[in-house]
């Protein structure tokens, strides 16, 4: 064959392999990300909260833009709403439905009991605590503690011998769990600093927030950390109305304004992903949990604020923390 038709029919076998490889892919089995449908059913904190279920919407947006998925939310203004949202998203053929919040763990058990062929996911729920157990249904589970430990450290560290203090939403185990660390935090850096604590009984009501952090800045309380959804926003307020530090949970709420210290931020946005990942790559698992926490950057803390003073080290001071948490050095209570 002349030179030029051996070039000529090279470069053809080139362009046809390449193109069977991209029709092919990697070889892997899973689904197109555009053949999957993901359903997310909120907490009654709604997608207001501008945390916790804000950053559930976030991650299934971003996989909805990332790995053309086709996404819904469905929206629980009240307990009764559970089991329809769930049983809905399920009738409906999503692949997988994920529930976002403690509060819905008997409500999914229950669902995903009568539809085994669908995959369900629940935020803040283990597995082995779902009363039915069912094999379809993956926890995603946070290390809060560890988070609360870390700003803990910060209230402490600005709050410089005064009180510091935490307005928690219900005690739910992830509420107790951000609380118990945020303690820890507090004691490893000031044993002797009093720390003021109270529960809302409400992940929605701002009012009943702010009304408890206000008390406790009365007392004397210099950082509030606010564990408790939307209605944690009203403590929040409340501190920036009496001069004292913010504190935010869940997402990074630095853009509240100056006043926040930081955040226990909780990655909610990225379990979300990387379980719409794995529904897509065909390695989604039931049965059993992920875990999130310091060690895989699951959870941690936020942007300190430009207005925090001595900035610099006490940054230097939390990536040090966070360092010996995460080397197992610094055991973390949950409760």
């Amino acid at each position: 064959m002349p030179r030029t038709r051996l070039l000529v029919a090279c470069a053809a076998i080139v362009v046809l392999a390449a193109l069977a490889a991209g029709c092919g892919g990697s070889g892997d089995s899973g689904s197109s990300g555009s053949d999957v449908k993901v359903a997310l059913v909120t907490d009654i904190g709604g997608l207001n909260d501008r945390g916790f279920n804000a950053l559930a919407n976030a991650g299934l947006e971003r996989a909805e833009k990332d790995l053309g998925i086709q996404g819904r939310v469905f929206i629980s203004k009240s307990a009764s709403d559970y089991v329809p949202n769930l049983t809905s998203a399920a009738r409906d053929g999503y692949d997988l439905v994920i529930g976002v919040g403690f509060l819905m763990g008997d409500a999914l058990s229950t669902v995903a009991q009568q539809f085994p062929d669908t995959d369900f996911a629940i935020v803040d729920f283990p597995w082995a605590a779902l009363k039915d157990k069912p094999q379809n249904v993956r926890g995603l589970v946070f290390a809060e503690q560890e988070a609360g430990y870390l700003v803990g450290v910060a209230a402490a560290t600005v709050a410089d011998g005064g009180k510091v203090s935490a307005v928690g939403g219900q005690a739910v185990p992830a509420v107790v769990a951000f609380l118990a660390g945020y303690r820890a935090g507090v004691k490893a850096t000031d044993p002797a600093m009093d720390v003021l604590q109270g529960y809302s009984q409400d992940f929605v009501d701002q009012a009943k927030c702010k009304e408890l952090a206000l008390t406790q800045i009365t007392r004397g309380s210099k950082a509030v950390f606010a564990a408790a959804g939307g209605c944690g926003l009203g403590a929040l307020q409340a501190a920036k109305e009496r001069n004292a530090w913010g504190i935010g949970v869940d997402n990074d709420q630095a853009f509240l304004g100056p006043f926040m210290l930081t955040s226990a931020t909780k990655k909610v946005d990225v379990a979300v992903y990387d379980t719409i990942q794995s529904e897509i790559d065909d390695k989604f698992e039931g049965g059993t949990d992920s875990l999130f926490d310091v060690a895989n950057g699951g959870v941690g803390y936020g942007k300190v604020s430009a207005d925090a003073p001595d900035r610099d080290a006490l940054i230097e001071k939390l990536d040090d923390v966070s360092k010996q948490i995460a080397d197992g050095k610094i055991d973390v209570p949950r409760g």
